[in-house]
């Protein structure tokens, strides 16, 4: 269409600093208005119809509220990775309208990488796992000041009984310390380990009642991601909700530099210089991939955990899990042998799972459960 008319958005918490990019012509700067519906719409009406305008800005946490509010108007919107946001190397001074240019003129030259943007309840179910994710790092720093505080006055458990089981809190209970300020201190970090572990359980409850209301295709995806070893119903739905739609991955590749789980490189002419991973991706599916990747250890098996997740499976799914089995063990065994330490190999294989992942997603996206 001609005369499209292309806008750079930088926003913030209370306001947005606009630009536009003319097909052609100039960048010009249009001010800051406040972050509010109204305000926006008021802009973007004075700027031209629906059809005319392409709207960017950078995710980062207004989250996508902005996005949903401009597809209702019709109006075309890219969220971007803002660390893929073309910038010159001179370039020492940074404002806002500054970045708002420098949005509209890159969305106008096609050399924005946007991203995902997932439906109101994709990004609600997700927001609740990542929750748990948080209660679980606050149960271990809970559990780190119990027992640290234990240790510097040698309170040791009985012989046999191992840390944070019932037995092990019955004996916290039963403890007394002759200073009341130790008591004192004692009662509080026992308390914060039991809010924790009452948190923990809330959020898995409310994240099983979820996933039976999530649309059909993305609970088929979850379903189907179990018959994986080492992928458990909160690992598929963690994993299925970071990676959202995964026939958006043309190949495995995309997904693997996706998590920032392959190789650094630093290579010029004949030299060739890789290094440890990017880490320049999702950090959440990281994680829970190289956690599943560490069932990978062991020999292929259907294990009696296993056999139930997989019995509704369809064929497909089966074979694709089974070839996972005995790929990724032969894989960890073979970089074990050359000498590897055991997180680099388990890295490696995290990184090939994620292809067997891809496989499996696409699979379920293109044709579904089996009846």
């Amino acid at each position: 269409m001609k005369n499209v008319r292309f806008v750079g958005l930088d926003v913030h918490a209370e306001t947005i600093a606009a630009a536009i990019a003319e097909s052609g012509g100039e960048v010009r700067n249009l001010g800051v208005i406040p972050n509010r519906p109204e305000s926006v719409k008021k802009l973007l009406k004075k700027l031209g119809t629906p059809e005319q305008l392409q709207v960017c800005y950078e995710a980062g946490p207004t989250g996508y509220v902005l996005y949903w509010q401009l597809t209702e108007l019709g109006i075309k919107c890219q969220v971007i990775a803002p660390n893929l946001v073309p910038m010159k190397a001179t370039d020492r001074v940074k404002t806002d309208r500054r970045d708002a240019e420098r949005l509209a003129r890159s969305l106008r030259a096609g050399d924005l990488t946007p991203v995902w943007v997932p439906d109101a309840a994709h990004e609600a179910l997700r927001d609740l796992v990542r929750a748990r994710l948080v209660a679980k790092r606050d149960q271990l720093r809970a559990r780190n000041r119990l027992s640290k505080l234990l240790l510097r006055h040698g309170r040791r458990a009985p012989e046999g009984v191992r840390p944070w089981t019932q037995q092990y809190l019955r004996w916290l209970q039963h403890m007394h310390f002759e200073h009341g300020a130790l008591a004192a201190t004692l009662t509080d970090y026992l308390y914060e380990v039991e809010h924790m572990a009452a948190r923990i359980g809330r959020l898995e409850q409310a994240i099983d009642t979820a996933v039976k209301d999530v649309p059909a295709p993305l609970g088929a995806v979850i379903h189907a991601l179990q018959a994986l070893r080492g992928v458990a119903a909160l690992s598929a739905i963690t994993l299925a909700t970071e990676l959202g739609t995964l026939s958006r991955f043309a190949h495995p590749r995309q997904l693997m530099a996706y998590s920032g789980a392959v190789p650094r490189e630093h290579s010029s002419g004949e030299r060739i210089r890789r290094g440890a991973i990017t880490k320049c991706g999702n950090p959440h599916l990281r994680r829970i991939v190289i956690e599943s990747a560490w069932a990978y250890r062991y020999r292929p098996v259907i294990s009696r955990a296993l056999a139930p997740r997989q019995r509704d499976q369809s064929e497909a799914v089966k074979a694709i899990a089974w070839k996972a089995q005995n790929r990724l063990h032969a894989r960890y065994c073979k970089l074990l042998a050359r000498g590897k330490c055991k997180p680099q190999v388990i890295t490696a294989v995290a990184r090939e799972l994620l292809g067997f992942i891809w496989a499996i997603g696409v699979e379920v996206e293109k044709n579904g459960l089996p009846a």
